[in-house]
């Protein structure tokens, strides 16, 4: 009993908790407000021109906030303007968890859409790079209402996934026993993929993610379950294809009230053995 107790507490001393009362682990970026009906264009004011955006650590209308739910830290992303929170710190190979929830506040343009968010991971250069001006470049793993744990491109990332194209469809869905496809830059196919299953909690209740990173590798798991196995994970740049395997993490404010909470990560020096089936 003392044997696994040390062992236990040995673990749990490899996390480093990423979330306190002041966000001091964070950087903010705030875009724009987009209107009703917006593709994500940037908005114009009254001459014509584009309005700059709101830019970094300007927390407007208090976007990002810390609250508190039964005596635990929570993280609370508004979601009206669109943007991110970002780690101060890069990283590489390692194993993130956090818990999320949707709250009950959405926005234009996605007011009647789902609840939609993200966790961006290997995110480098400056945030504004994406479709919508509101991301640095980088992968992601979905948050949105029945299929979190999607993969998007972000800007010039590519990444393959082990994935089959449905007939008669262009868009890829994970499937851990299918080959893997190239998907977005230096690859054959649009840079989404949907997730193999939904294994997503009741809506009212906390949805626990893990993303796993290795080397050029990473898996994303929702509740447990492997919902999509990737590799190869790169970007484009002055058109060269070139490795992404480190940067900061993203989580994004994109149309909807959502709240984190147990966020924690630590490093690793090999790929998890239960894991390594995945990738044979």
């Amino acid at each position: 009993m003392l044997l696994c107790f040390c062992s236990c507490k040995e673990e749990n001393k490899e996390w480093a908790e990423l979330l306190d009362k002041d966000l001091s682990d964070w950087n903010t970026y705030l875009s724009y407000k987009f209107p009703k009906g917006s593709n994500g264009k940037i908005p114009l004011d009254s001459t014509g021109q584009k309005t700059p955006p709101i830019g970094y650590n300007k927390n407007t209308n208090t976007v990002f906030s810390i609250v508190e739910d039964k005596k635990e830290l929570v993280l609370r992303i508004s979601g009206e303007i669109y943007g991110c929170i970002f780690t101060k710190e890069e990283f590489e190979n390692y194993h993130l968890k956090l818990k999320v929830k949707w709250g009950d506040k959405t926005w234009h343009p996605r007011k009647n859409n789902l609840m939609d968010s993200g966790l961006l991971y290997h995110s480098i250069g400056e945030v504004g790079n994406d479709y919508w001006h509101s991301w640095m470049l980088s992968q992601e793993f979905q948050i949105i209402e029945n299929n979190t744990g999607d993969y998007w491109s972000i800007a010039k990332a590519g990444i393959d996934i082990r994935a089959e194209l449905p007939e008669n469809s262009k868009r890829a869905v994970a499937n851990h026993k299918a080959p893997f496809l190239k998907i977005g830059n230096g690859g054959d196919y649009y840079g989404f993929c949907e997730r193999s299953i939904n294994n997503e909690s009741p809506l009212n209740d906390w949805t626990t993610l893990e993303l796993i990173c290795f080397q050029n590798k990473s898996l994303h798991i929702v509740n447990g379950k492997v919902v999509m196995v990737l590799k190869n994970s790169r970007y484009l740049k002055d058109n060269q294809i070139l490795p992404l395997t480190k940067g900061k993490i993203q989580l994004q404010s994109e149309g909807a009230e959502v709240f984190f909470k147990d966020i924690k990560i630590k490093k690793l020096h090999r790929l998890p053995k239960s894991y390594e089936i995945y990738y044979q």
